[in-house]
């Protein structure tokens, strides 16, 4: 099977009917700009989603018709992604905002990012789609990432399959500021192995000739912290509870248990950048 046929078929597995709902209350926030929106995260391998923080992405035609403020579609077109906080029906969840566009490059080789392709090269549900050909270019753009994930690791002679999945992760963990148990990389690929070495021959295949080299991870790591710390920067202006979700996602992944103060919560930037210092120090970020 192709590698496009397996992530359709993945894509359009069922979820939560909660999921779906969020979904399209999630696409309804945005009108007619919007065009999909996509599930994806540790929340899919959960069956009882009651206290967990969803995750999707909302993906649109276009910033400026996706906004009523200027401002807004602009921070999107020049740090993508947006980021806002989004509750239904008991559930509560954070949708990160890029354009068609955006999400196609994001998941290709033409971007040092990690942020997206590595993602995407992970498990999610197309869970919206405002027609058939919105549905087809998210999954195009889905299919370009685990392609990209395998090229940007390279392949070590001898290395097998899983392996190469397992160190790719490794290094896109490396390469953001993460709140993740070490070892956690690893765990994508184990806690789902059946699925990765059903991708592997198709992923692999997809690869274009001469790209499979690797390298290049130096500037990723510094590209990628960089960008965190804009993106938080970016989202105490719009992610209503940002501190409260920071310290949430910590606590989660790391083991961790901050507790804000008042001012904390009402400062989040502050907060994050007092917090990252001694957070990188006792290995709660990496």
């Amino acid at each position: 099977m192709v590698l496009r046929d397996l992530v359709a078929d993945e894509l359009a597995l069922p979820v939560d009917p909660r999921v779906t709902a969020m979904a399209a209350g999630i696409a309804a926030a945005h009108g007619a700009a919007s065009r999909a929106v996509l599930f994806y995260g540790s929340c899919l391998r959960e069956k009882q989603l009651d206290g967990l923080m969803l995750d999707f992405y909302l993906i649109v035609g276009d910033y400026r018709a996706a906004y009523g403020k200027r401002l807004l579609a602009a921070a999107n077109a020049l740090v993508p992604p947006n980021v806002f906080p989004f509750a239904h029906d008991g559930l509560i969840a954070k949708y990160a905002v890029l354009s068609e566009a955006d999400f196609n490059r994001l998941n290709g080789p033409e971007t040092r990012s990690v942020s997206v392709w590595a993602r995407f090269a992970q498990p999610s549900r197309l869970v919206w789609a405002s027609d058939k050909a919105a549905r087809a270019a998210a999954i195009d753009a889905v299919t370009r990432a685990a392609p990209t994930l395998l090229a940007a690791a390279g392949r070590v002679e001898g290395e097998a399959p899983l392996d190469w999945w397992r160190r790719a992760f490794a290094l896109t963990y490396s390469a953001e500021l993460r709140a993740e148990r070490k070892g956690r990389a690893g765990s994508v690929v184990d806690q789902d192995r059946e699925r990765y070495e059903r991708f592997s021959g198709p992923a692999i295949a997809a690869i274009p000739a001469g790209a499979a080299s690797g390298g290049g991870w130096a500037a990723r790591r510094l590209q990628g912290k960089a960008l965190s710390v804009i993106r938080l920067a970016k989202a105490s202006a719009t992610y209503a509870g940002g501190a409260d979700y920071i310290a949430w996602k910590i606590n989660r992944h790391a083991g961790t248990d901050i507790r804000l103060t008042d001012w904390q919560k009402r400062h989040p930037l502050l907060t994050a950048l007092r917090l990252l210092p001694r957070l990188l120090r006792s290995g709660a970020i990496r």
